[in-house]
């Protein structure tokens, strides 16, 4: 990517739990690179990076809850297939 190419803007608009897993799954291994192998070279460039890890510390939370709101939609759907379990 260029310095002129924007960053890739995501579909937050979804409802797709795979899909939201892969967009946070790029997202991660984004901020990862940046981290590993940005080109922050000075103390004050350091705020970038720490900034970096801020965001990795978001997206991460951020993937748990959507893999637990996965679960917890997949475990509904095995309850409601029962006739005999009301919710």
């Amino acid at each position: 990517m260029s310095q002129t190419d924007s960053p890739p803007t995501p579909d937050l608009g979804t409802d797709n739990y795979d899909a939201m897993l892969e967009q946070l799954d790029k997202a991660l291994e984004e901020i990862t690179d940046k981290i590993d192998n940005g080109r922050i070279r000075n103390p004050e460039h350091e705020k970038v990076r720490i900034q970096y890890y801020r965001a990795l510390g978001y997206l991460i939370r951020t993937r748990r809850q959507v893999l637990e709101d996965r679960e917890l939609q997949e475990f509904r759907e095995v309850l409601e297939s029962h006739d005999d379990i009301e919710l």
